[in-house]
């Protein structure tokens, strides 16, 4: 900002008052931050003036002999000066946020060192510290991207050590209390507290989760703001002192910013979102030349003496200059290790074309034929045996494709050389002795089978091994015709290898061309630094030099990393008069050059450029030029050139006379190429690129340039194009693959109007170009490096050049850096990828990918959608060590990157997203509505559960209204009937109860509480129970004694810090009188560690209720009508609501009787129920159903199922079990814990064909993958696919649907998740692109009525519609027990009417999102079949972008983005969307899920997310019923509670 170059204590007391109070301003959001940067710019203005131009410099360029490659100078000023406009708008971004475990980066300690102003010790020791308890974040790294000397200390924002992660919030504090960031101590901070070792970890995954409400707690009726005043907060409610939210802000602040891109103007049908690329600006440039003349090369002159064959020179030679070298081959020293000579390379051929022809096979048979393909694997310090093996197959007319020596099995790119192998057909592979030694090998000592390659047959070609042929044998050497000579590997952009092949003819008239070009004369000496297998390697160092008796030394790449100048000494030393280099190869002889003194470059005639049309090369050239102009090396001299495989040399500068001026450079505008035109750039120095020519066409060939996309359609004059070449020297195909072939090999191009402008067919070159004044042609890129981003050609080089030039000397390990894009919500995005220098600091990283991502804006007018760094040597390596980038690209997809750093920006990238939506004011009257209901010829979206009616048991329900009075009479007629059986992990029954001893057993409750517990009617009383016949019998007792039971789940007595104050607050809110429990938990509740929780001196009396005396009360208690409260049922919502709802005792009877009807339960029957039967419809099967309907209810404790996964399900099998009821949390324990142990349990006899339903309850949408999953991994132990079905019940009413033994089965529909956001229901076929399952949560109950309605106008919707479902039925609560009593807010849910339509009846919201669908099923009465289908919770879905989104869909998609995501929840905070995802795999994936997460959420939801949260498995809350507790997880993700492993903030 504006205040970075200023010391702020020397400024007077009323600007520094002034400064405060705009800092205050932004801070509450009273101001935007360009104003505030306005108007701090100019209160300092006046004190800017005397500080020098120098120290406002961003930073100083130095360069290390590490970097492959050169930064331009020109470049780096532009990049400087960029970054310098950049400073004055500069955002503190957010410093994403790191277990300090997590990456192993330096070899010196675990972690990497703190980049602080003070090096104290303590942080030594904190370090040490953390690197033993590993799982503790010990630092936090600052967060602003000032160069290090700039860093003003009120900058420092929170750069106080943190605590533990998980001890009190207090820690994760800042260190102030105000909104003000204060200075940081300069001294070494000794008071500042150790990481706290002792607070546990988070619990693991269990049942042992318990329902905990948001810390603090807001009960129905409380508003927020007084539970959380203790919090200082922000205008938008962001409490300012947590170290997230300070992160959160300044990301926000980076929101603000404007977005590059204009966000073009989206017409959006209502059905439909259309989301495209913004349509091209009106103003772009475009090109204004007339259209391009095809251009001439000079004529190939015929020289009398050239051979009529290559194959011929080698006879010519060896016959008549046997004596004369060949090649020189280097060792790894750079000292000559053998030459070859003319004679002997002849004699050898020779041999190995005899052999190859004769003896490969048993006697008389000919393994190869002329004609056919064959494999050389030659490592590059071989260039002798490759020359040989090369010159081997043309004499034996084989065709020879040279690839690299595979190393291992999973070598990148190894697959697609197993498919070029393929596409030629190649079944046998000639390599040298040693080369075949240090072949990757099986046990057996045969050679590996690589991946995707075709078996091939290896022969070795070193001398011993060959036969010499007899004295009439000679080679068959035709004149050069069209037939292959040899194939040459290319990769395409997509990563596949393919083989151009090129021919005998053309081979010959490549080597005749270039030695026009070259002015090659016969028996000079040539120096090669390149590959000798491929490229201008192969066409110079193996082919044209044997055509004219050069002498070639080869310099392998091994030597130049040992010895960077090894290529100039041989130079001087055999006073070569070429050499073939690349500008790395120019930067690091400039690197090395101080070592050599007396080096003599005069001899040199050419020095060729291999990569001169790369962005760099022109700096290259010029800075080795400046450093060996004084050797003797003069500036005519260089030769930049441009190739490709298919068109091969399509252009080289001729050496000059001495003394001619070196051809004019381009300087082009940026802007201007990445629309495609040519601009020369005078204004703008800052987005300019300088191109150097690269000479004329070759002799004997035509050139034009025709547009890259579309049709071959010739450019104009100021355009770039793809250069497409007619000569007789260049590729002929892609051997084997016709298809690709014709669209690269045979191009005519047309002109204007389309019409082709002759016959002669060109070949596509890949290079992108144009061509300049006096017929130079300059290269602006290639085709694979074109990354087109909404409609603009960006080249990778270009920004790799850029990315280099940002000082990366202390970040990018030896400038390794590589640029793609990734095709991401309908556009390409670029990624950049770099490794990290071991010693790099988290601080020097993020600072320099802050600046590149400055840098490529400034210059490219682009923005990069992913920066990240990985560790040095870890990226996928092409042979001569470059980056293979399509590997790179494919692990990034793929999540096996494993970044050390990342930096996502979607923000700025992502224009193409559709407009927010619009909400529509509700001004349509109700009359219209229904008028348009009928028109449209829709019903109203209703549905009922058949008629409860009188049932068989008359008496019963006459006789007994009450629960009570039900189980007396069972204790009195059939006493014996056991009703519960409670099972233990192993099995075995721990206790029963009949009808007689549940009634005893109440009885003698009912008087210890009113005798100890002195109990008046309608007091509340806690029942604090583990799962089993205790509480039932207590719950009874309650009854019988008047009181009203409150069931509450037991602490958990490992994590009672967690578990304890949730029982502590149902206690206060039902403002019990008496707890009634069991000794152990009396115990606890008293301990010393509860009293480190909750203040235990004030519960209310406490009963324990093991061993009772045998007293009865003085009477059982009858209510005077059946309005009385029977019980009060709390439960803690998913969104951190505690609410508690009065369940009368008509509700109770209703319900059963419902139950009963729909189940068809009675005496003689047995279920088995696996539940938590603390609240909801878990509680009522669990405790009400059995005595109502008299069947046996087998119970198994969920918590059991830890010990013993398969015990539910052999219960089932072992009792013939029919009706089964459990939870989410049960069925997918058993997915994932035996559902891979099917034939164990087959083989143990279980056997579930008895089941004949299996119903999950639930207040939430049916998981259909969990229930198909688990129908179909148990179909195997006889489960019927039609058994598992789902139950739906809400706060308002505890049952609403439940699948029944009668009536269709539950129905599967497809919604068009995209209709879902606009709160509209779209059916689709399945399989459709964007689709919804949905399934029906089971039958509408008997006496339940439901009615679809919109939540705004609270009018009834039609068939399926999307709106709230709304309930009518006996059996709902009659309230909210409330502590304020909020009667509006109790009254809205339970007793609301429709605004019209039926404006009588009385409704109860459940505040659940859903639609009736009829079906074409008929029910048991034979009318069709209304079917209810959940969405979603309101209160949980989330508003973003004007839509609605329901959390699990965004879930479902993270969660299939890698296969280490175990489990993930997502919530909103200040409209930014935060997504937790944990992290099963190591935790080197943990910034792989970053991107992952990012793009899937962009692609199928249209969302950016805003925060990525990676954390340990388990981390995410789960409340009994297996409902993630998302707002909990806010709240302790705002307070710094989750010790995330990553923390990225997407800018």
């Amino acid at each position: 900002m504006a205040g970075r170059g200023v010391d702020m204590s020397a400024l007077p007391k009323e600007v520094r008052d002034q400064l405060a109070e705009l800092d205050l301003e932004l801070s509450e959001g009273d101001i935007t931050q360009k104003g505030y940067e306005k108007k701090k710019t100019k209160l300092l203005l006046p004190f800017f003036m005397g500080i020098s131009s120098s120290c406002l410099l961003p930073f100083s360029l130095s360069l290390s002999p590490s970097l492959s490659l050169v930064a331009s100078d020109i470049h780096t000023e532009t990049v400087q000066a960029a970054l310098a406009k950049h400073k004055e708008e500069k955002m503190a971004l957010p410093m994403p946020t790191k277990r300090r475990s997590t990456y192993v980066q330096s070899p010196v300690i675990n972690c990497t060192p703190p980049d602080s102003s003070s090096g104290s010790e303590n942080e030594g020791a904190l370090l040490r510290q953390s690197s033993v308890g590993a799982d503790l974040e010990a630092l936090d790294t600052p967060s602003l991207l000032q160069p290090p000397s700039l860093q003003s200390p009120d900058s420092w924002i929170n750069h106080s050590v943190q605590g533990s992660s998980t001890s009190s919030s207090a820690s994760s504090t800042l260190s102030h209390g105000e909104g003000k960031p204060q200075p940081q101590p300069s001294q070494p901070q000794a008071h500042t507290p150790p990481p706290d070792v002792t607070t546990a970890a988070p619990q693991a995954r269990d049942f042992s989760q318990v329902d905990r409400p948001n810390n603090p707690p807001v009960v129905q009726g409380m508003s927020r703001g007084q539970s959380r005043s203790g919090m200082m907060e922000t205008a938008d409610g962001v409490p300012i002192n947590s170290r997230v939210s300070t992160k959160i802000q300044q990301l926000l602040n980076t929101l603000k910013r404007p977005k590059r891109p204009p966000l073009s103007e989206f017409f959006m049908d209502d059905q439909e979102e259309i989301v495209e690329v913004p349509q091209p600006d009106p103003n772009t440039p475009r090109p204004e030349g007339r259209q391009i003349i095809p251009v001439k090369g000079e004529p190939l002159g015929v020289v009398s003496n050239w051979p009529p064959a290559l194959q011929a020179a080698l006879v010519r030679w060896g016959a008549t200059q046997g004596k004369s070298p060949a090649l020189t081959a280097l060792d790894i020293t750079g000292k000559p290790l053998y030459t070859l000579t003319y004679g002997k390379l002849w004699s050898r051929s020779v041999k190995l074309a005899y052999t190859l022809l004769n003896k490969l096979g048993p006697k008389n048979e000919q393994v190869l034929k002329p004609g056919d393909r064959v494999a050389l694997v030659y490592p590059n310090s071989d260039p002798g045996m490759f020359l040989v093996a090369f010159y081997g197959c043309l004499l034996a007319e084989v065709i020879p494709v040279p690839i690299e020596v595979p190393l291992s099995h999973k070598d990148a790119g190894s697959s697609q050389v197993g498919f070029l192998l393929g596409s030629c057909s190649v079944s046998l592979a000639l390599t040298s002795e040693i080369c075949l030694k240090g072949l990757p090998k099986m046990p057996t000592g045969e050679i590996l089978q690589f991946k995707g390659w075709p078996r091939l047959k290896w022969v070795v070609t070193d001398s011993k091994y060959l036969t010499k042929p007899g004295k009439d044998w000679q080679p068959h050497i035709p004149t050069a015709n069209t037939d292959p000579a040899y194939i040459e590997y290319k990769a395409s952009k997509e990563g596949t290898v393919m083989g151009v092949a090129v021919s005998k003819v053309a081979m010959l008239t490549h080597c005749q061309a270039l030695t026009q070009a070259c002015n090659y004369c016969e028996g000079e000496t040539l120096v090669n630094v390149l590959d000798f297998k491929k490229d201008m390697g192969l066409w110079h160092g193996v082919l044209t030099s044997v055509m004219n008796r050069i002498h070639t030394i080869s310099v392998p790449y091994a030597v130049m990393k040992a010895c960077p100048l090894s290529w100039v000494q041989r130079v001087h030393i055999h006073k070569a008069r070429v050499a073939l280099v690349k500008c790395r190869d120019l930067h690091w002889a400039m690197m090395a050059h101080r070592e050599q003194r007396d080096t003599s470059l005069a001899s040199l005639h050419m020095l060729i450029v291999a990569d001169g049309a790369n962005p760099w090369s022109v700096s290259s050239c010029d800075a080795f030029l400046n450093v060996f102009q004084i050797h003797g090396l003069k500036p005519e001299v260089i030769c930049p050139c441009a190739t490709s495989p298919e068109a091969m040399t399509v252009a080289i500068r001729r050496p000059g006379v001495p003394g001619t001026p070196i051809p004019a450079r381009a300087i082009l505008s940026m802007g201007g190429l990445s629309h495609g035109v040519i601009r020369v750039n005078a204004e703008d120095k800052n987005s300019a690129l300088t191109v150097q020519d690269v000479g004329h066409v070759m002799p004997g060939a035509l050139m034009c340039i025709v547009k890259p996309e579309g049709p071959p359609q010739l450019c104009k004059t100021d355009e770039i194009g793809e250069i497409v070449v007619n000569s007789r020297a260049g590729g002929n195909m892609y051997y084997g693959l016709p298809g690709v072939t014709k669209n690269t090999f045979e191009v005519i191009p047309v002109n204007t109007l389309g019409a082709p402008i002759g016959e002669i067919p060109f070949v596509r070159s890949g290079l992108l170009g144009f061509v300049g004044p006096g017929s130079l042609i300059f290269v602006v890129g290639k085709n694979e490096g074109l990354l087109m981003v909404s409609g603009r050609r960006h080249n990778a080089d270009d920004l790799v050049a850029t990315a280099l030039a940002v000082e990366p000397v202390k970040t990018v390990y030896r400038g390794r850096i590589a640029v793609f894009s990734v095709t991401v919500f309908y556009d390409e995005r670029i990624v950049i990828v770099a490794e990290q220098r071991p010693d790099a600091s988290e601080e020097d990283s993020f600072q320099w990918m802050s600046r590149v991502l400055q840098a490529i804006d400034s210059i490219h007018q682009v923005g990069l959608y992913c920066l990240a760094l990985v560790p040095a040597n870890t990226l996928p390596k092409t042979h001569l060590g470059g980056i293979h980038i399509f590997e790179t690209k494919q692990n990034f997809l793929d999540g096996n990157l494993h970044p050390c750093n990342i930096l996502m920006c979607p923000h700025t990238c992502v224009t193409n997203l559709p407009k927010p939506r619009q909400k529509q004011p509700v001004g349509v009257g109700p009359a219209s509505i229904m008028v348009g209901n009928l028109v449209a010829g829709k019903r109203i979206a209703q549905a009922a559960g058949r008629d409860l009616g009188m049932i068989e048991d008359q008496d019963l329900v006459r006789k007994h209204q009450f629960l009570s009075e039900a189980l007396q009479w069972r204790a009195q007629t059939d006493p014996d009937h056991c009703l519960y059986v409670l099972l233990n992990a192993k099995g075995l029954v721990v206790s029963t109860a009949t009808c007689v001893q549940l009634h005893k057993r109440a009885e003698k409750i009912a008087a210890v509480l009113i005798e100890k517990g002195s109990i008046n009617t309608g007091n509340n009383v806690v029942l604090l129970y583990p799962p089993g016949i205790d509480l039932i019998a207590s719950f009874y007792g309650c009854l019988y004694a008047g009181c009203v039971p409150v069931t509450v789940r037991p602490p958990h007595p490992q994590n009672l810090a967690a578990t304890l104050p949730t029982v502590r607050m149902i206690i206060d809110v039902s403002k019990a009188a008496c707890i009634l429990t069991t000794q152990n938990l009396m115990r606890t509740l008293r301990s010393k560690e509860a009293a480190a929780t909750v203040n235990i001196k004030t519960w209310p009396t406490i009963i324990d209720t093991d061993d009772l005396p045998r007293r009865r009360p003085p009477m059982i208690y009858k209510p005077p009508t059946a309005e009385m409260i029977a019980y009060l049922d709390f439960s803690v919502s998913t969104t951190g609501m505690l609410t508690g709802v009065k369940i009368s005792h008509a509700a109770v009877s209703a319900l059963c009787r419902s139950i009963k009807l729909q189940c068809e339960l009675y005496s003689s029957r047995q279920i088995a129920i696996c539940l938590d039967p603390y609240c909801g419809l878990g509680f009522v099967l669990w405790c009400l159903a059995s005595v109502y309907s008299g069947h046996q209810s087998i119970l198994i404790p969920p918590l059991e199922l830890e010990s013993c996964l398969p015990l539910w399900l052999s219960t089932l099998s072992q009792y013939r079990i029919r009706d089964t009821f459990c939870s989410y949390s049960v069925m997918e324990l058993c997915t994932k814990g035996i559902g891979t142990q099917t034939e164990i349990l087959k083989a143990r006899g279980l056997n579930l064909s008895c089941v004949r339903s299996c119903v999950v309850i639930a207040e939430e949408r049916p998981r259909l993958a969990l229930t198909m999953s688990f129908s179909k991994l148990f179909k195997d132990l006889g489960l019927s696919p039609r058994a598992v079905s789902t139950a739906f019940g809400s706060r308002v009413n505890l049952a609403i649907c439940m699948q029944g033994t009668t009536g269709p089965d539950p129905s599967t529909v497809y919604v068009d998740m995209k209709s879902l956001r606009h709160d509209r229901v779209r059916l689709v076929e399945r399989g459709a692109p964007q689709s919804l399952p949905l399934m029906e949560s089971g039958k509408i109950l008997p006496g339940v009525r439901v009615i679809i309605v919109n939540p705004e106008t609270r009018g009834p919707l039609g068939d399926s519609h999307l709106g709230e479902i709304w309930i009518n039925s006996p059996h709902s609560a009659s309230g909210y027990y409330a502590i304020y009593g909020e009667e509006s807010l109790q009254a809205d849910h339970f007793n609301t009417k429709l605004s019209f339509g039926d404006p009588t009846t009385l409704w109860a919201r459940t505040g659940y999102l859903g639609f009736v669908k009829r079906t074409e099923l008929l029910d048991a009465a034979g009318d069709r079949h209304d079917a209810l289908f959940v969405v979603g919770s309101l209160d949980e879905t989330l508003e973003l972008r004007g839509l609605r989104y329901h959390p699990i869909d965004i879930e479902t998609s993270v969660s299939r983005a890698h296969r280490s995501i175990a489990e993930s929840a997502v919530f909103t905070w200040t409209n930014l969307l935060v997504v937790v995802a944990e992290l099963s795999g190591s935790e080197q994936d943990a910034l792989d899920l970053v991107p992952l997460v990012t793009n899937v959420v962009l692609e199928e939801h249209h969302l950016i997310v805003g925060v990525v949260v990676i954390v340990d498995p388990g981390v995410i809350p789960i409340n009994s019923r297996g409902e993630k507790q998302r707002m909990h997880l806010r709240d302790s993700f705002l307070a710094d509670q989750l010790d995330p492993i990553y923390v990225a903030y997407n800018m």
